[in-house]
């Protein structure tokens, strides 16, 4: 895999590989994406095939901007022109009735897909460099933690991808706020870092949150994802130590990550100390369980994130990294 910068000479190159359908890991304000030319369907396939993803889940379609739209989707509601004017470029995939532009591929064989304006420089840039759009899930192995640094992609992925991009941590670090327009009134699909309060005051009231059972298939809805290889499991506050101490008994290596520092009754060694304000903790969520996966654990206790809606996007993606354990 080749290690680009952000250099205009770097961009052409990664811009010359999309335009041949191959492969480049690209920077967003969210998560790392696996980017490939949205309208070759042999390079789509390839994201298929690398992260082993399964046919029917669908991709977002990144683009250079909101006007775009109208190339990807055949009815644009008020709604899409109103969100888009106003959260993008940034971390808000609209759900829309798809053109003929949108490959079955894409959209998993649905008659909706999902789009959005990356808030990232670096990938506006891109994808101004290459003069297309990009379908562009995250960077990762299919189910597995999200990547918010180039190294991450690397470790993970190596050379089943041609290109890495690297433009540093990622700013927002968990994924995209997905609100479906397809219906009667907007439903967030996947809760993010635009939360539903923010949605309501663009909007005039407040959309609805879909259960699992409702709504169009869309990326990180599986009641399984962005899972570590070590078992996690979720806890709330008051039983963390006595967590802790069963699972010490019981001979296994363990580590609780909180917000916080870590209580005097509990050893500091075993206490991963994470940021007490949600965006802060979003930003270094995914950074931190792969740190903690490669020290070859039994177990992460994580304690259960605060109420609030600043902390849906959160509590959304370590419910889901929990459920296997």
């Amino acid at each position: 895999m080749a290690r680009l910068g952000t250099s205009d000479e770097d961009l052409q190159t990664a811009a010359d590989l999309l335009a041949a359908g191959r492969l480049v890991a690209v920077p967003t304000e969210t998560v790392y994406g696996l980017a490939a030319d949205a309208a070759n369907p042999a390079a789509v396939a390839r994201i298929f095939e690398v992260k082993g993803r399964p046919a029917d889940h669908p991709l977002i379609v990144h683009l250079p901007d909101a006007g775009a739209m109208f190339d990807w989707a055949r009815e644009l509601p008020a709604a899409a022109t109103t969100l888009a004017a106003h959260f993008w470029p940034g971390p808000l995939t609209l759900v829309l009735k798809r053109s003929s532009r949108a490959s079955d591929l894409i959209t998993g064989g649905q008659d909706t897909v999902g789009l959005r304006v990356p808030g990232h420089p670096v990938a506006l840039r891109l994808l101004k460099c290459f003069g297309g759009a990009l379908a562009a899930p995250s960077a990762n192995r299919f189910g597995r933690i999200s990547p918010t640094t180039a190294e991450h992609v690397i470790d993970e992925l190596g050379d089943a991808v041609d290109a890495v991009i690297d433009g540093g941590p990622c700013r927002v670090g968990v994924e995209s706020t997905i609100v479906d327009l397809t219906g009667d009134r907007p439903t967030i699909l996947r809760p993010g870092m635009i939360g539903i309060a923010e949605l309501a005051s663009v909007l005039g009231s407040a959309p609805m949150i879909a259960d699992l059972a409702t709504g169009p298939r869309a990326p990180g809805r599986l009641a399984s994802h962005y899972a570590p290889q070590t078992p996690l499991e979720l806890v709330p506050s008051q039983a963390l130590e006595s967590r802790l101490r069963y699972w010490c008994e019981q001979g296994r290596r363990v580590v609780v990550m909180a917000p916080g520092p870590a209580p005097r009754s509990m050893p500091e060694e075993q206490w991963q100390e994470m940021p007490t304000e949600a965006e802060c903790y979003a930003k270094r969520l995914y950074a931190q369980l792969r740190a903690l996966d490669e020290r070859g654990l039994d177990r992460i206790l994580v304690e259960i994130p605060p109420p609030g809606s600043q902390w849906d996007a959160i509590r959304d993606r370590l419910h889901r990294a929990a459920s296997e354990s």
